[in-house]
């Protein structure tokens, strides 16, 4: 078996309208830290373990992140991992976020949920 030649994702770039807002929403909703902002981009941090940053990016002409129709039903690029799905799930609709119901079966469960700019953002466990 060959060794693979890539170890992990540095950073996850999403599109948004507005890093400032965008930033304040993810740090109040998610817990997300604050790298650095700029006019074109926030960078922040998931928590301080984790090596993956994601990158919210202004983008001139905004559409939200629209994963095209498939045959695997999978709707967003990337779930975030929780360790409790119930309990993320419940704190972001005491938050307001716009959620759908937690989906999956066995011991894989998921939802997605939206941001601001309306991307939809998935939560797995």
């Amino acid at each position: 078996m060959s060794k693979p030649i890539l170890k992990g994702v540095e950073a996850i770039f999403i599109p948004i309208k507005d890093p400032e807002l965008s930033a304040t929403w993810y740090e109040e909703k998610l817990g997300f830290t604050l790298l650095y902002i700029e006019e074109g981009a926030a960078v922040m941090k998931i928590d301080e373990n984790s090596q993956t940053v994601v990158c919210l990016v202004k983008a001139k002409n905004h559409t939200p992140l629209n994963f095209p129709d498939n045959y695997f039903g999978v709707g967003k690029y990337f779930n975030f991992i929780s360790q409790n799905i119930e309990e993320t799930y419940q704190s972001l609709i005491e938050k307001n976020v716009k959620v759908n119901e937690i989906d999956g079966e066995g011991q894989t469960k998921f939802f997605t949920f939206y941001d601001p700019d309306g991307n939809r953002l998935g939560v797995c466990q």
